[in-house]
C-alpha cells in the first residue's frame, strides 16, 4: 500500500509538472490514448525499476532475518509473486488516475498555466 501511494504521488506530481507539455501535445492533435500510454509508461517503469532493486534485496535479506521470524526458512516464491502482481496492479491504478486527469485538461488552460 505504501508503494502504491508513493507511486501515485510521484506520478501525480510529474503530471502536474508536465501539464504545459501535455497541453501542447493535445493542442497539436495527440490522441488521448497516447497521452495515457505516456503517463502509464512512466509509472510502470518506476515500478519495474523498484522491483529490479527490491526483489533481490528482499531475497538476500531473508537469510539474515529468518532466525528472528517464526517458521521462515527460505524465500516463499508464491508470496513473492503475489506481492509483485499486487504492486503491478497498484502501479497501473496509480498511473491511470493522473493519466485520466491529464487527458481531461483543456489545452488552452494548460498553456495558460505558465
Amino acid at each position: 500500500m505504501l508503494a502504491a501511494l508513493g507511486l501515485y504521488g510521484v506520478t501525480a506530481y510529474t503530471v502536474v509538472r508536465r501539464t504545459p507539455e501535455i497541453g501542447i501535445r493535445m493542442a497539436l492533435g495527440a490522441e488521448r490514448s497516447r497521452v495515457i500510454a505516456m503517463v502509464l509508461r512512466g509509472a510502470m517503469l518506476q515500478a519495474v525499476f523498484g522491483l529490479l532493486i527490491g526483489v533481490p534485496v528482499a531475497m538476500w535479506s531473508v537469510r539474515y532475518i529468518k532466525s528472528q521470524l517464526y517458521e521462515i526458512t527460505s524465500v516463499n516464491f508464491t508470496v513473492m509473486l503475489a506481492a509483485i502482481g499486487t504492486l503491478a496492479v497498484a502501479a497501473a491504478i496509480a498511473g491511470i488516475i493522473p493519466a485520466k486527469r491529464a487527458t481531461s485538461i483543456n489545452p488552452v488552460d494548460a498553456l495558460r498555466i505558465e
